[in-house]
């Protein structure tokens, strides 16, 4: 009796259906899990983005032979003198510094191109634009940075405080100003945009700012916050791209002691703060807040935590806040800046879903360069949960 061949097109056929209906199945089973995905997520009406999407910029390798010695002598691992030390819970540590560094081999071997023992190059520039792009911790170096001829002893305090400080307390080489009289006056003599242009001038502007609030509106002032929590309750705390520190000034005669995040764009802003008593923090607003979890009475930020940062990294940057601050802690937004429908779709719903308590909400347009351009001013102030905040 002869059988069937296993090829015959009955068999075939066979063949060609149950495999249509297992990629049918298959096809069913996956839309169904995607359903169930979205639907699941549908109740945030923010949504991160995806670590893989598409528009994350893929990231160039650098060899280790294209890196300069001395990042390679700093960054790699370094064994403990006594050997495994159980707080480590190892025997290596492996100094700090930013993945992006890696990213910028031409930049980086010039800023670490130094003669070890000796004096480091002027490349306060260079440093800041490498900062700047990522390279955040820079890769510390062997030699003496570049420092003025001759230092000038600074004000004493109180006076420091609002005294414009002596020339002799910066290195001018990385500025088009190359004193502080130019500084204070560039308002005037500068066209175009500068950041913070009329900051150093402190009998302008400065002198009265946060000293009372201006009509209302989105002007608070520090004693109108100060007043929403128990009197002596704020004591330390944080201003994000501070400017020249006036925030911390004004705190500081009130006893609080606030620490100052500023780059220099174009201007000596570190010296400066310094200069008055306060202290300088010399980060991004890329950089993870150097504080511990649930520790600060008050952080603030003005105009620098706004629509000009990525949305994810504002996400991150906004969750950062919410890390330091201790529970009951202040999040004051001054002065966020948006446009158009940004606040209401975006913005909102990212504020709202880091689970702060909103003390104070007020939204108000921004006309000085005309209605057409519909550009809005959020100040809130924000209540880290004193209970159940985790």
């Amino acid at each position: 009796m002869k059988h069937k061949s296993m090829d015959s097109p009955h068999n075939k056929f066979k063949s060609y259906t149950s495999n249509n209906l297992y990629f049918l199945l298959l096809l069913l089973l996956t839309n169904f899990i995607t359903l169930f995905i979205s639907s699941s997520f549908s109740s945030s009406s923010y949504k991160p983005l995806s670590t893989t999407d598409a528009s994350i910029v893929e990231e160039s390798t650098t060899t280790a032979s294209e890196l300069p010695p001395e990042f390679l002598a700093f960054s790699s691992g370094q064994a403990l003198p006594f050997g495994y030390n159980a707080n480590f819970d190892s025997d290596t540590i492996y100094p700090p510094a930013g993945k992006a560094c890696t990213l910028f081999p031409d930049e980086l071997r010039r800023y670490m191109s130094y003669k070890v023992n000796g004096s480091c190059p002027d490349d306060e520039l260079l440093a800041q634009k490498l900062l700047l792009k990522g390279c955040e911790p820079l890769p510390r170096r062997r030699c003496r940075p570049a420092s003025q001829p001759e230092y000038t002893e600074p004000y004493p305090l109180p006076t420091s405080l609002w005294t414009t400080p002596s020339d002799s307390s910066v290195v001018w080489t990385a500025y088009r100003c190359k004193n502080y009289n130019c500084l204070v006056n560039r308002k005037q003599n500068e066209k175009g945009f500068t950041d913070c242009k009329d900051c150093f001038d402190l009998r302008g502007n400065e002198k009265s700012r946060w000293a009372s609030p201006k009509g209302g509106g989105l002007h608070f002032s520090i004693d109108e916050v100060l007043a929403t929590k128990p009197r002596g309750s704020i004591r330390i705390g944080l201003d994000v791209g501070g400017g020249v520190a006036t925030f911390a000034v004004r705190m500081r005669e009130r006893n609080i002691t606030i620490v100052t995040t500023s780059m220099n764009l174009n201007g000596p802003f570190n010296n400066f703060i310094a200069s008055r008593g306060v202290i300088p923090l010399y980060i991004s607003i890329s950089q993870r807040l150097p504080f511990f979890d649930n520790t600060l009475d008050i952080v603030h930020s003005m105009h620098v935590l706004s629509n000009w940062i990525p949305t994810t990294l504002l996400h991150f940057a906004f969750f950062d806040v919410y890390r330091v601050l201790r529970p009951g802690g202040l999040f004051w937004l001054d002065h966020f800046f948006c446009v158009g429908e940004q606040l209401e779709v975006t913005y909102k719903p990212l504020i709202e879903s880091i689970g702060f308590n909103k003390l104070k909400w007020v939204v108000g347009r921004k006309l000085d360069r005309g209605p057409e351009l519909r550009e809005m001013y959020l100040s809130a102030l924000l209540e880290k949960p004193l209970k159940n905040s985790w």
